[in-house]
């Protein structure tokens, strides 16, 4: 199957394009990170996720794209691209083995979200769970007040049936919070629990698209990142903490109104996911037949 080829004019746009895209997320974090100024919002989406911003601005082609024109030699620095006939591109015949286990992993994953049907009303209260009878000096965002207070909070855990599915976000639930989830989500049993309702599961995507860079197309990490930008804003505007001040009016989950606000936003993030997680399928297909997708 041959390459797509990219004049160097056309490919100079995409990448400039790219460029503004994702800066407006990268140029106020590494902004707020130069003042040591901390958000407990974004601040997760650079840290708990590890693409650097630097990386995230950086513009690749993905897998089947042959980049044209003398400054295509420049991404030859990168070790995962080769020099051919029709142009640069990355060498997806000589992917290493890593990265294959990483591809195959993905796309049985993804594949097995993808067919389940989503599971709503989880709330959000994993971040709830996250603070569930901790004391003030050991809560995560501290510098945050918890809009029940503690003892609020703890009672809310306390009421609601928790089921959370996604093992990254229960491996942070406090000991004597554990026991009140419903599942036992662990990293070998990923693949069996993982299902598109999900708020983290669908966050990972971005991690996902990441993974597989430089092979990924960038347009498609940004598109997994807007998506993660989203919904990271409905878990923490759903968490325990009080956040209004920096501009994210809270969902109470504790009351019925915002139980059915939570659920509608989760519906929508689910629908939004599906394309990106059948993308991302596509390219992990591509890369372990060997040949670039078309």
């Amino acid at each position: 199957m041959g390459l797509e080829v990219l004049g160097e004019a056309e490919w100079h746009v995409r990448r400039d394009a790219h460029g503004r895209r994702v800066r407006v997320w990268t140029g106020p974090h590494q902004a707020r990170r130069s003042r040591g100024e901390k958000h407990p919002v974004l601040d997760f989406l650079f840290t708990y996720y590890s693409h650097r911003p630097a990386h995230l601005e950086r513009w690749h082609p993905g897998a089947g794209v042959a980049l044209a024109g003398p400054s295509a030699r420049e991404y030859l620095k990168w070790k995962a691209y080769t020099e051919t006939e029709d142009g640069v591109t990355v060498d997806v015949a000589g992917m290493p083995e890593a990265r294959r286990r990483t591809a195959a992993f993905v796309r049985d994953l993804l594949a097995a979200t993808a067919a389940r049907a989503p599971r709503l009303g989880c709330f959000g209260l994993h971040e709830w769970a996250m603070v569930y009878r901790l004391s003030e000096d050991e809560i995560r965002h501290a510098d945050w007040p918890l809009r029940l207070g503690q003892a609020g909070t703890d009672a809310v855990v306390e009421s609601q049936t928790i089921k959370c599915s996604h093992f990254d976000a229960f491996r942070f639930f406090t000991e004597p919070a554990r026991p009140l989830n419903t599942l036992r989500p662990t990293r070998e049993g990923q693949i069996a629990l993982e299902q598109p309702g999900c708020l983290h599961a669908t966050m990972d995507l971005f991690k996902h698209a990441y993974k597989l860079d430089p092979y990924t197309p960038s347009e498609l990490v940004a598109d997994c990142f807007a998506l993660a930008v989203d919904v990271r804003a409905l878990d923490m505007r759903a968490s325990p903490y009080d956040l209004s001040a920096l501009g994210y009016a809270p969902v109470p989950i504790e009351t019925e109104r915002g139980r059915a606000e939570y659920v509608r936003a989760q519906s929508e993030f689910a629908r939004r996911a599906e394309p990106l997680r059948a993308a991302l399928i596509g390219v992990c297909e591509s890369l372990l037949a060997g040949t670039p997708a078309s």
